[in-house]
């Protein structure tokens, strides 16, 4: 998916672009990448603090949501197929 779809499926009103459903859907989406990348670049240590890095700002952005709309946020890792924030 492009950067405009996911904004598009994941927007909570018409000009929304930053709301924490998308951010958490946008990092998804680059972690997935990534993560793809580094099964055939076990070597690039670079590349995998990035994913750790968004991997723990996507879990405070989970976090987040998880305090302030519980709803939201089971539905939104439903829909995106990753695990509860501990």
């Amino acid at each position: 998916m492009t950067k405009q779809e996911i904004i598009a499926k994941y927007k909570q009103s018409e000009n929304d672009t930053g709301s924490v459903q998308v951010q958490v859907a946008l990092l998804t989406e680059r972690i997935n990448h990534l993560t793809e990348h580094l099964k055939e670049n076990h070597k690039d240590n670079h590349s995998r603090r990035g994913l750790l890095k968004m991997v723990g700002k996507r879990k405070g952005f989970l976090q987040y949501l998880k305090d302030r709309d519980i709803e939201a946020y089971r539905k939104l890792i439903a829909d995106l197929g990753i695990r509860e924030v501990k």
